[in-house]
């Protein structure tokens, strides 16, 4: 066998090492990762004795007693639920559709003091929520809109633009702009050309801006608990806050990990629908900044 050979066998070796090695770590990081949701999934089945006096010992038999009194609590999970799929929803379309106007401006058209006002769009993912809570519960109250779902999503999309922005803007800057030239020169109205030339090829950037926002949206708390004071509007982190006491000031865990189990598999259900679109869209937005 020649040099050649054995110093191509050899790269092969190390190749097919540094894979399983690859491999074996990625595995390690899902456990780690999906634990948690299996643990909380078996806790919630669980008996409520159990649940509390062995947190890491399996079920002696299974019951969904713990489903049953989150379902009753207050107007039950599924009007909580209600409230966090309107919030969420009206949220995701508010945001996705204003960074798409706002990314699409930024990428095609030329105005004074773009690059400024982009770089200030960037610059409030710097400013800490918490810091502007005040503030925005104040012209929340001054526009009648506290205890108000449509004023907490108000207050979430105003959050998650920044981040949308930069992603649209990415996203239609890495497209050749002879797309737009063509349609216009057959006659669409730059309208015509952002939605239905320009928007299908950047749904990636889109999916993107949408899952983003959906989770933080759907799993936010300190808002939600501050700016809802009523509880038929609560959504579903803050009725779990509240559902969690059980008996003489006990964190019931059965019950508290039956709201958790609830509230996860929409997310989850999300996120692998839309997963391969988010991936590319997390490419396209950083192939030019």
């Amino acid at each position: 066998m020649t040099q050649q050979a054995l110093n191509t066998q050899g790269h092969r070796a190390q190749a097919s090492v540094g894979r399983w090695l690859l491999l074996g770590l990625a595995g390690v990081l899902a456990v780690l990762f999906i634990f948690p949701i299996v643990w909380a999934m078996v806790t919630s089945v669980k008996p409520p004795g159990e649940a509390v006096s062995s947190p890491l010992a399996l079920p002696t038999h299974l019951t969904f007693d713990n489903y049953e009194h989150i379902s009753n609590y207050g107007i039950g999970i599924w009007g909580y639920l209600k409230n966090t799929v309107f919030l969420s929803g009206l949220s995701v379309a508010g945001t996705v559709f204003l960074s798409t106007l706002a990314g699409y401006g930024f990428a095609r058209f030329d105005f004074f003091g773009k690059n400024i006002v982009f770089v200030l769009v960037l610059a409030t993912l710097m400013i800490p929520f918490q810091t502007t809570l005040v503030p925005i519960f104040l012209v929340l109250n001054r526009l009648n809109l506290t205890n108000s779902l449509i004023g907490l999503s108000l207050v979430y999309i105003t959050f998650q633009l920044p981040f949308g922005i930069f992603m649209m803007r990415n996203s239609f800057s890495s497209l050749p702009r002879e797309l737009e030239e063509a349609a216009l020169v057959d006659g669409t109205t730059a309208w015509g050309a952002l939605f239905r030339v320009m928007l299908p090829l950047v749904l990636p950037g889109v999916a993107t801006v949408l899952i983003f926002t959906f989770l933080n949206c759907w799993n936010e708390f300190l808002a939600a608990l501050i700016f809802l004071s009523d509880q038929d509007k609560f959504t579903l982190p803050v009725m779990l806050l509240s559902a969690r006491t059980g008996e003489q000031g006990t964190i019931d865990w059965g019950a508290l990990q039956a709201g958790v189990t609830i509230t996860a598999v929409p997310t989850i259900v999300v996120f692998l629908a839309l997963q391969r679109y988010y991936i590319a869209g997390m490419v396209s937005g950083a192939v030019k900044a």
